[in-house]
């Protein structure tokens, strides 16, 4: 079968990120981080819903209940889709002007997993924050620090790894992972492919996949770290990526339009991607307990 990539719909974030697919209901959700909108989609009919949420978001999760919860400037938020309401949850503890939390997953146990990111890093200084956890009971544990801009949090199927990108350095770790994320090392450095590792998920054959934000690509990583698939987008700046559909086999990918960094010159920069084809499938991504 052949690789097809289409856009869906006509939606043009500004910054859109965290695809996330229910299985629960066969719909779709993602984020325009800057413009503070959550889609809602229904791939099977187009319809769509959108819900005004506090700007930046950095990503979300969906719950049981139905609700979801949000990773905002510096701390997490639940969201009433039905109420349209955000009340908080949690804050991480460190409030900086240049700090906020941005790409987060849930893992295997349904807590959400967020890291921030600390931008006009001066040079020489370390980052503040780093990577959170939001537990069932609502305490926020911190399992790493020293990174500048997290991003791709995503889990092995067994839930045993815990792979975790740093933008700006170039690299994606990689951490074991139960109560603690412990013994982080290198999984893949992308400086020699001149490229920067952004949102990531993780296949049922256990390979990652990552929106490779600098060079207009998406990337497939076997278990080992061995570069196995690259992949050329219709657009500048991909951001993050999903599996979804009712068989998990369609690959959805968010884009930028225009950040505070990076404008694209594409018309359909912004817009929500369909790749299909590929072969693989993805893994349900669980409900957050919280």
């Amino acid at each position: 079968m052949a690789i097809v990539i289409e856009r869906v719909g006509t939606t043009q974030d500004r910054l859109g990120e965290s695809p996330v697919w229910s299985a629960r209901d066969g719909l779709l959700y993602w984020v325009d981080s800057l413009a503070g909108i959550l889609h809602r989609l229904d791939p099977a009919t187009g319809l769509r819903a959108d819900f005004a949420v506090p700007a930046p978001v950095g990503s979300f999760a969906l719950c049981h209940d139905g609700g979801a919860i949000l990773a905002l400037r510096d701390g997490f938020f639940r969201y009433d889709f039905a109420a349209r309401t955000c009340s908080p949850i949690a804050a991480i503890g460190v409030e900086h002007p240049d700090l906020r939390l941005n790409d987060g997953k849930v893992d295997r146990q349904g807590r959400f997993v967020a890291g921030t990111m600390h931008m006009n890093l001066p040079p020489g200084e370390a980052p503040l924050g780093g990577l959170y956890r939001l537990a069932r009971d609502g305490r926020v544990t911190q399992l790493a620090a020293d990174i500048v801009t997290a991003n791709g949090p995503c889990f092995s199927p067994d839930g045993r790894i815990l792979y975790l990108a740093d933008s700006p350095r170039q690299v994606i770790w990689r951490f074991d992972y139960g109560d603690q994320a412990t013994g982080r090392r290198v999984f893949a450095d992308l400086a020699p492919l001149g490229t920067a590792p952004d949102g990531a998920t993780v296949d049922a054959e256990g390979h990652l996949w990552t929106a490779l934000v600098r060079s207009g690509e998406v990337a497939r990583f076997d278990p080992t770290g061995r570069l196995v698939l690259r992949l050329r987008m219709p657009v500048t700046y991909p951001t993050s990526l999903s599996f979804g559909g009712p068989a998990l086999d369609v690959l959805y990918v968010t884009s930028i339009s225009k950040s505070h960094r990076l404008t694209a010159p594409e018309p359909e920069a912004g817009g929500l991607f369909a790749i299909t084809g590929l072969g693989v499938t993805g893994i349900a991504e669980p409900l957050a307990a919280a």
